[in-house]
């Protein structure tokens, strides 16, 4: 076993989108451009409505695949599939934008906490331009694997035996949210080519006897495996791996696709109103 180390730590940067909203960003900044598969990676947080109640409205995508996992709050989705989408604690929603998408993502909730994650996972070039899909799926969908030191949910990929409610035949991707209870230890098996992170955001850790910091995007080196430790206080991050495409990346904005050609055509099309493909 080769266990896996820290290679970057990423601080993520505050980014402002959708119509004011802060988000903090770890994959997807001059400090981290990308990590094949993975396009980018935003963390939102806050109890104070102001500064989430403006949301998301209606924005274009193309390429990619966006998945959202909701730690608190209620958001509601929307898209022009005609899906309309109900996420709640724990909940999460997979849409493929494949050739375009037009959606938006709105609070249904006027106070309290506001808490997720979204990530962009590539798609390879024989997928970009693939009808569109939306899954979500609700907390009580997600399996869980819980002993005395540790629960861990599996949003994708397989963990222990259980097999996540997404799968993702391009990337074979993993994603984990693990709470380890003060102390306790969590170790699993990683494909070596994979790329992988670790984002801490509660409580203390270590992994190959470095610290995670919180909040804070962790890149992990290669090996076949990973192991961390819970401090004191415990802790809970997401442990998410992939296998990369490694296929050229040209994005502008919205539009993630292969040539520079690909990405000036879609946005084109976006200002045109045929992003959005009939049938």
């Amino acid at each position: 076993m080769n266990l896996r180390t820290i290679r970057q730590r990423v601080v993520p940067l505050a980014v402002t989108e959708g119509a004011g909203v802060t988000v903090h960003r770890g994959i997807g900044t001059p400090a981290l451009r990308n990590l094949d598969p993975f396009l980018m990676l935003d963390h939102f947080g806050s109890d104070d409505p102001d500064e989430y109640i403006a949301g998301f409205p209606e924005h274009p995508h193309r390429g990619f695949i966006t998945f959202t996992y909701m730690l608190d709050g209620h958001m509601e989705h929307r898209d022009s599939m005609g899906n309309r989408g109900d996420l709640r604690p724990g909940g999460a929603q997979w849409m493929k934008a494949a050739s375009g998408v037009i959606h938006s993502e709105m609070p249904r909730q006027s106070e309290g906490r506001m808490r997720g994650f979204q990530l962009w996972i590539n798609l390879p070039a024989v997928e970009k331009m693939s009808p569109p899909a939306y899954q979500e799926f609700a907390a009580a969908a997600i399996p869980e694997v819980t002993d005395a030191n540790a629960h861990v949910r599996v949003l994708v990929g397989e963990h222990a035996g259980q097999t996540g409610a997404i799968r993702d035949p391009h990337t074979d991707v993993l994603y984990l949210d693990v709470q380890l209870a003060p102390g306790a230890n969590f170790a699993r098996a990683l494909p070596d080519a994979h790329s992988a992170f670790v984002y801490l955001f509660e409580g203390e850790a270590r992994l190959a006897d470095d610290t995670l910091a919180t909040h804070t995007l962790t890149v992990l080196g290669d090996g076949d495996a990973v192991a961390i430790q819970a401090g004191s206080e415990g802790a809970r991050f997401i442990l998410v791996a992939g296998k990369p495409l490694r296929e050229p990346i040209v994005q502008y904005g919205p539009f993630v696709m292969n040539t520079r050609e690909e990405a000036e055509q879609a946005m084109a099309d976006y200002r045109a109103g045929t992003l959005v493909r009939a049938g």
